[in-house]
């Protein structure tokens, strides 16, 4: 087995309408469905975690934010790391209150079956995944906190890791920048989206059975 589910999880198989209502209720968040609504139906966008995130504002007349321009080496990256927290928070702060109303137990009874085969993943890492597709830092948080709790073996880490790294926050990225040429597109916009969660997918599970096969004896103890 290339993972083990918590005790918790295996035994609470039983998940009520209300765990199922609190897991759509992730998707919808995490997802990017509402993200960029037309202005008749903006307000669905504070459903977004994008939206719920927001931005920096500016200092005085210039473009930057806090973190400034220009910045090298250490300090740089200690104010980039920083500007990271709100969002790692916030994803952290919803799945736990969505986790005590049976979300993660939904999420192990739906998708198990999904991803179990393909990644050798337990159900409730999908919502990590989901949260990967529109915050790289967030889905990061959580996958870690998995595996520090035990819940994701080392190897279902590098499995997850390979998953979110491939076009990590995806929506987000696709709809912030790609949008721009949207009318050169011969096909429809939805169709390069597919084709990239479609390649998560294919680099997870050639990472799987890289790891199953070449490295097998790394993991031999799991």
């Amino acid at each position: 087995m290339d993972n083990k589910p918590s005790p918790q999880l295996k035994e609470e198989k039983k998940v009520g309408i209300g765990a199922y209502i609190a897991l759509i209720f992730a998707i919808v968040i995490f997802s990017g469905v509402f993200y960029q609504m037309p202005e008749a139906r903006k307000w669905l966008s504070a459903f977004d975690f994008t939206t719920l995130i927001g931005k920096f504002g500016v200092i005085g007349d210039s473009k930057s934010n806090y973190i400034g321009s220009g910045g090298l080496s250490a300090r740089a990256a200690f104010l980039f790391a920083l500007s990271l927290i709100p969002s790692v928070m916030l994803a952290m702060g919803l799945i736990e209150v969505l986790a005590h109303y049976g979300a993660l137990r939904a999420a192990q009874v739906l998708m198990t079956p999904l991803l179990k085969p393909l990644l050798g993943l337990p159900g409730f890492t999908a919502l990590a995944m989901i949260t990967d597709l529109q915050s790289t830092d967030g889905g990061a948080a959580l996958t870690r906190g998995m595996y520090d709790s035990g819940q994701l073996s080392k190897k279902g880490l590098v499995t997850m890791s390979a998953w979110q790294y491939a076009g990590a926050g995806c929506v987000n990225n696709y709809y912030a920048i790609v949008s721009a040429l949207f009318f050169l597109f011969v096909c429809p916009v939805w169709i390069p989206m597919l084709i990239i969660f479609v390649l998560k997918f294919v680099g997870g599970m050639f990472t799987r059975f890289v790891l199953s096969t070449v490295y097998k004896k790394d993991f031999e103890n799991e």
